[in-house]
This record gives C-alpha cells, sequence and structure tokens, in this order.
C-alpha cells in the first residue's frame, strides 16, 4: 500500500473511536430525556463502550499476531457496522447500553489493529510521525463529529446522530475489503498457545519503555475522557449552549488537537521522541492546573474551560502518537499483543474515571452546585499525571535500544 493509502486506513480505524464517541455526546442528554433515565446510566452508554473496547484488545491483539490484521480488521468492522444499526434500534436504554457495548468490542479491533500496522511497517521513530499522521486524520473526523451530530440532533433527534455511526461502519468495512492489504509480514503460528502467550505478556509487562508510554498514553487519554464524559452535561445542562453550540466548542477542541498532531511532526525531527514530550508537559501542567485553579476562584464559564483545556489538548496531539507507538516500539514481532495491553490499560483508567464521573455529577445538575468540578478537578489530576510520566519516566525510559527479539518464541524470524 501506498503511504497515503496507509494514512488514510489509519484515520479511519483511529478515527471509529471519536465516531463512536464524540458524534452522539451532543445528543446525550435528549437521549438521556427520551428514555427517562438517570445520569449515572447516561454515563454507562459510554463508559460500557470503552470498557468493552478495552478488554476486547486483549483478545484481539494475539489473534491479529497470528492470523494477521486484515481479517481480525474485516471481522471487527462488521461486528461494528451491526453493532452501530443495533443501537440506532434500541427500544430502551437498557438496549443502547448492550449495543455500546458491543460496538466498543469491535472497535476494539479496528484501534488496536491500527497501532500494530504503524510498527508493522515503520521503525520507532518513523512510527511516531506517521501515528501523528492518522491522528491528524483521527482529529479531522473528531472535527467533523461533535458539529455533525449537534446538529442532526437538533434537526432530526439523536437517532440521527446514531445513523451517522452506522454509516460510517459501513464504508470503512467496504474500503478495507477493497483496498486494504496485509501489513504483518510474518503470523506467528504460535500466538495462541497458552504458554507461550504467557512469555510474551511477561516480556512486555516487565519492560520499562513499555510502561513509559504505556502510561504517557493512558495518563493523556484519560484527561480527554474526562472531558468528553463531562463536557455535554457541563455546557449544555450548566453553562446553557444549545446542542449545535456544544458541537462548535468541540470542533474548536478538535482543531486545536490537530494542531498539536502537526507540532508533534515537526518537533520530533529536531528533538527527538523524549524532548519533544517533554515540551507538551509544559503545556499540560499549565492547562490542567489553570482549569482548576480557576474553577476554585468561582470563574465557571465556557472560556476559563476551554482557555486552559486548549492547552492540555494541544499537547496530547503530542503526547498520544508519541505514547501509542512508543509502547509497542520494542516489539515488532508481538506489536498486536503489545498494542492490545497498552489499549486495555487506557480504557480500564477510562472506565474507572467514568464510575466516578457519573456518581459525581449526579449529585448536583442545577446551575448554581459545582458541578464542573469533576472536568475542572479531573483535568488537573491528570496533567499532573502526565508531568510526571512526561518528565520522568520517559526521560528515564522512553529510548529504545533495539527491537527485542525475544518477545516472540523461537522459529518466527524479525523481518
Amino acid at each position: 500500500m501506498s503511504p497515503g493509502l496507509v494514512v488514510l486506513f489509519l484515520s479511519l480505524l483511529l478515527g471509529i473511536q471519536p465516531i463512536a464517541t464524540d458524534l452522539y455526546l451532543p445528543a446525550l442528554p435528549a437521549i438521556t430525556e427520551g428514555f427517562g433515565a438517570g445520569m449515572p446510566q447516561a454515563q454507562l452508554t459510554l463508559t460500557a463502550l470503552l470498557l468493552a473496547f478495552g478488554v476486547s484488545q486483549l483478545f484481539w491483539g494475539p489473534l491479529s499476531d497470528r492470523f494477521g490484521r486484515r481479517p481480525i480488521l474485516l471481522v471487527g468492522t462488521t461486528a461494528f457496522a451491526l453493532a452501530s444499526l443495533g443501537s440506532l434500534f434500541a427500544q430502551s436504554m437498557d438496549q443502547l447500553i448492550l449495543w455500546r457495548a458491543v460496538q466498543g468490542a469491535a472497535m476494539g479491533a479496528a484501534v488496536m489493529c491500527a497501532r500494530a500496522i504503524v510498527r508493522d511497517l515503520y521503525t520507532p521513530a518513523d512510527g511516531a510521525r506517521m501515528m501523528s499522521k492518522g491522528l491528524t486524520g483521527l482529529g479531522v473526523l473528531a472535527c467533523m463529529s461533535a458539529p455533525t451530530g449537534g446538529l442532526l440532533a437538533g434537526l432530526f433527534g439523536w437517532q440521527a446522530a446514531l445513523a451517522v455511526v452506522a454509516v460510517f461502519g459501513v464504508v470503512t468495512l467496504a474500503l478495507l475489503t477493497w483496498k486494504f492489504e496485509e501489513t504483518l509480514a510474518e503470523p506467528n503460528p504460535k500466538a495462541l498457545q497458552p504458554r507461550d502467550m504467557w512469555r510474551v505478556w511477561k516480556l512486555i509487562l516487565r519492560h520499562p519503555t513499555f510502561w513509559a508510554y504505556a502510561l504517557l498514553a493512558l495518563a493523556s487519554y484519560g484527561g480527554l475522557f474526562t472531558f468528553l464524559a463531562t463536557s455535554s452535561f457541563v455546557f449544555i445542562r450548566i453553562l446553557g449552549l444549545s446542542p449545535t453550540q456544544y458541537g462548535l466548542v468541540m470542533f474548536s477542541m478538535s482543531f486545536v488537537y490537530i494542531l498539536g498532531t502537526l507540532v508533534c511532526r515537526q518537533l520530533i525531527p529536531r528533538l527527538g521522541v523524549r524532548r519533544t514530550v517533554a515540551v507538551a508537559a509544559c503545556f499540560t501542567l499549565a492547562g490542567g492546573t489553570s482549569a482548576g485553579v480557576l474553577a476554585l476562584l468561582g470563574w465557571q464559564s465556557v472560556w476559563t474551560i476551554m482557555g486552559p483545556f486548549y492547552l492540555f489538548i494541544l499537547a496530547h496531539g503530542v503526547h498520544q502518537p508519541c505514547g501509542q507507538s512508543g509502547a509497542v516500539s520494542p516489539f515488532p514481532q508481538a506489536a498486536g499483543t503489545a498494542s492490545a495491553i497498552a489499549g486495555f490499560l487506557m480504557m480500564v483508567a477510562a472506565f474507572a474515571m467514568g464510575s466516578w464521573i457519573g456518581r459525581q455529577l449526579s449529585t448536583g445538575t442545577d446551575a448554581q452546585a459545582p458541578s464542573v468540578f469533576p472536568l475542572t478537578h479531573g483535568l488537573w489530576f491528570w496533567s499532573v499525571v502526565i508531568a510526571f510520566v512526561a518528565w520522568v519516566l520517559v526521560q528515564r525510559y522512553g529510548e529504545v535500544k533495539a527491537p527485542l527479539q525475544r518477545a516472540v518464541p523461537e522459529g518466527n524470524a524479525a523481518p
């Protein structure tokens, strides 16, 4: 496949996540009211999707190392399209939660394979730059998702937003079937054997470089998830924005994220991955701290939240490509499994954060209640974690000196 085609597929596979989350967020308050559900149930439509997304990757990863990326992608995107149709025709909040969980499990195949494809085709440094291109595409899709979701929800109801998710799944499946070529040079026939799976897991989980970059990606996504899980209720119910206005706020956030991925590609050749991550962490900590302090001072408005968050999301455009590619870089022959474990850890953190957020938001919903605190203090917490990981762990363990050939049982030569 040409580099341009690879970037297209990376954008679609990575972008399936904001399509499944950002596009329906403007409609979430309407969905909650339409089914007569409470706020904790509404949060479950997001957290169930993400927990299933994380757990499923533990299965998709070894399967893709054994059979290749293409068959796993075709199975996963087919299931995603079918689950999206199920969500569209759900008759209750419980049914919607169930279909969203299936959707998340299917989504795991797409995102896990995207990370593994980068390691299949590129060296660690080139992989970080290529991942940033794919995440730029993700940002473009996220830019379109929130305004589109808000507009459709306002004009035609929340079902229209879910219908677009189904259309995206069908189109992605068609393109994969037509143009995607296998990227795994040599499948590992022992990838599903329990003894060898355990050996690979131990090698990955004992590797400090994996943990440095996996925790960077985890913490950065934790901050983004905090914003996604709280923003529709904070901006629409507390600060009084319409769904369309909220969609435009989300558009601006995604645009700044795209700028961050562009900055990432400019800085890595000049500073290297570790120094680039360290510089970006300065913006992260400044944004998270500003959001927390302004909220404590009682300055609760769209711009006292979004101004600091722009700094956070700009740095997120650096931390995610570096974290996701760095976590799999020491394991060229077990990229699927390493990607799966890293993705699982991210989603466990998101699920735990989502459960806490659901409880916090349900304690007060009127405009005078300090309900912005779960958003602002969550960002503050994750910004401190990111700064520690970027300035300590990545600086100490972030250099990939040589790929680990031991990560694959003997008999499978490295490409």
